[in-house]
């Protein structure tokens, strides 16, 4: 890494920690420009110098609440005697998690990141990736580190197909399904729609992706 990626690395890593200090602080609702540079230190105009939208800066900050999901996933997917089951049971604690945590979950996998996102989050994942991601496998990592959520999903998916429990015709359809069906109770649950727990979200809303994904299975 060069001098000037190293200088990079740090200034991103010091917008990013502030933009943390102000969640603990204040909420993810109350995150701005101007609070992130009177945090860190610095004017408004040296962050528009590494990041183009305070939603990037929120986006890492976000992933950074990640832990507790990223410790258990490991241990629950164990659970699981096949890929299918170990995508339900990803499901189950991806589930879990963002619906206690449902504006930090919405930052990361729903908020709007401006124009093509893609490259430019791209960029910044191999910068933060060995912080944030740790010693974890390769499928584990996947499952974290894809921001676009049916990708994600997808990705989970195609082993089962590998294995013969669904065809490649199905599987987009399920993943089609259960994302929306995800973010319809986080949107549900953060617009306060429906007074639900953390437990109740995830039941009802495993329920309706096991049902779908029951409904595709193959005999075997």
């Amino acid at each position: 890494m060069t001098n000037k990626e190293i200088q990079m690395q740090r200034m991103w890593q010091y917008f990013v920690d502030a933009t943390v200090e102000i969640i603990d602080q204040k909420g993810i609702e109350n995150v701005t420009i101007r609070e992130i540079a009177t945090k860190a230190g610095y004017n408004s105009a040296t962050i528009y110098n590494y990041f183009q939208e305070v939603s990037h800066l929120i986006f890492f900050a976000a992933l950074k609440y990640l832990n507790k999901y990223i410790k258990e996933l490991p241990e629950q997917m164990e659970k699981g005697d096949n890929s299918l089951d170990k995508y339900l049971l990803s499901w189950e604690s991806f589930c879990k998690h963002s619906f206690e945590e449902p504006e930090i979950y919405y930052a990361i996998f729903l908020a709007n990141l401006g124009e093509k996102p893609e490259e430019l989050l791209k960029y910044y994942y191999n910068v933060y990736q060995s912080d944030l991601f740790g010693d974890v496998t390769e499928d584990i990592k996947t499952l974290i580190a894809e921001y676009n959520l049916s990708t994600r999903s997808r990705n989970a998916l195609d082993k089962s197909v590998q294995e013969g429990f669904l065809t490649k015709e199905t599987v987009a359809v399920i993943n089609e399904r259960t994302v929306l069906i995800w973010q319809g109770m986080l949107i549900t649950i953060l617009n306060n729609r429906r007074h639900l727990n953390a437990e109740e979200a995830t039941n009802k809303t495993m329920q309706h992706i096991k049902e779908i994904v029951n409904n595709y299975r193959l005999a075997k």
